[in-house]
């Protein structure tokens, strides 16, 4: 349920808030697993949807890489997600400098 609520306060911009969320489970899972390198690339999503939000778009381009650099290594469908089509928003995302709102999205069960 915590997972849910994290992605909601994804999706409704409170991005400190997700980030203190998935941070949680980052050091729950381990870090070096598959799930804490999903739940560090959306902690790294949810930091540059904050830095381009205060202004720092050099600061929102790196994380955002950082982040597409960890979804890769994910497979196709991972924790609910269409991690291709993740990965297609976000490259998106730094190819227009986040002139799109970067939403999280699960796949129905």
């Amino acid at each position: 349920m915590e997972y849910l609520f994290g992605i909601d306060l994804f999706n409704f911009a409170y991005w400190w808030e997700c980030h203190e969320v998935f941070e949680s489970f980052w050091h729950a899972v381990g870090q070096d697993t598959q799930q804490g390198n999903c739940f560090q690339a959306l902690i790294q999503l949810a930091a540059a949807n904050l830095k381009r939000f205060l202004g720092n778009e050099l600061a929102a381009q790196k994380l955002a890489r950082s982040a597409l650099a960890r979804l890769q290594t994910l497979p196709h469908l991972y924790m609910g997600m269409d991690m291709l089509e993740l990965r297609g928003i976000v490259q998106d995302d730094i190819t227009r400098s986040g002139q799109a709102r970067l939403l999280v999205k699960l796949l129905n069960p």
